[in-house]
């Protein structure tokens, strides 16, 4: 994918999509900044990255402030430029319209949108000046095809959707490319831990293949009957990262089975 020589920071990549991300650019040859709000946690999968033989740096910080954003873009400028921006880092819950009062509207779209804005701000600029750079947002089917619950996420996603295509207009003709990637349902360790609960008393079956197929068409059908890889969204983001993806920009690449039944 030609990421040799190339640094990355992956926001929220202590765990699940931004986890998978970071390993798979760092197995493509890309310097891996790991991001997590404690030490800890970016050191662990850093940890991880090193032992099987990739790069990786840490930056631990908080990005719903200026103040900590900053300090994640001063770590991760501290071992040379960073030439692709994943903006990973967010929340989610699965609250209904009766519970999502406005304050959590104002909180999710907080640390949803305007922290990835702000790493922006910090990073692309030098992006620009070079001549090349990568800026990929993880958004979600629920931006273009939204359900009763969790209105204030969705909406999220959608304005990360829509942010991206207008920062690739904003970098026209400057070699830095901006996208989007569009999960469907996918399987990390919380949402398996979740549906192994759920299992006994929906009638899903016993093993993981019946609880599996069973969610699958309660929850998310897609075409494929099952729930996406965090691995699988990884290399979305790594093909996009990537020398072979410099014609595509504003763009938003889906990877979610099917689940959106629309054509784009």
């Amino acid at each position: 994918m030609g990421l040799s020589g190339r640094r990355a920071l992956v926001t929220g990549s202590s765990r699940g999509l931004g986890r998978a991300s970071a390993r798979m650019l760092a197995a493509e040859g890309a310097t891996v900044v790991v991001h997590g709000p404690a030490p800890s946690d970016a050191g662990a999968v850093a940890a991880e990255i090193r032992a099987a033989g990739g790069s990786a740096e840490t930056a631990a910080g908080d990005l719903t402030t200026e103040e900590g954003a900053a300090e994640v873009a001063h770590q991760a400028l501290a071992g040379g430029p960073v030439d692709i921006l994943v903006n990973n880092a967010g929340t989610y819950d699965t609250l209904p319209w009766s519970e999502a009062i406005p304050e959590l509207w104002a909180a999710t779209y907080e640390t949803n949108v305007v922290s990835g804005v702000r790493m922006i701000r910090h990073l692309v600029p030098g992006m620009r000046e070079r001549g090349w750079g990568r800026v990929i947002q993880l958004g979600g089917g629920l931006a273009v095809q939204p359900m009763a619950v969790q209105p204030h996420y969705s909406a999220t996603l959608a304005a990360r959707h829509n942010l991206a295509v207008s920062l690739a207009r904003e970098l026209r003709g400057t070699g830095v490319t901006s996208n989007t990637v569009a999960p469907g349902a996918i399987l990390t360790e919380a949402v398996r831990e979740l549906l192994v609960q759920e299992a006994p008393a929906r009638g899903w079956g016993d093993t993981w293949e019946e609880i599996e197929r069973h969610a699958t068409e309660t929850f998310v059908p897609n075409d494929t009957g099952r729930f996406g890889r965090p691995e699988e969204i990884a290399a979305a983001v790594v093909f996009l990262a990537g020398t072979h993806a410099g014609y595509i920009s504003g763009a938003t690449l889906r990877v979610d089975g099917g689940t959106v039944r629309c054509v784009q």
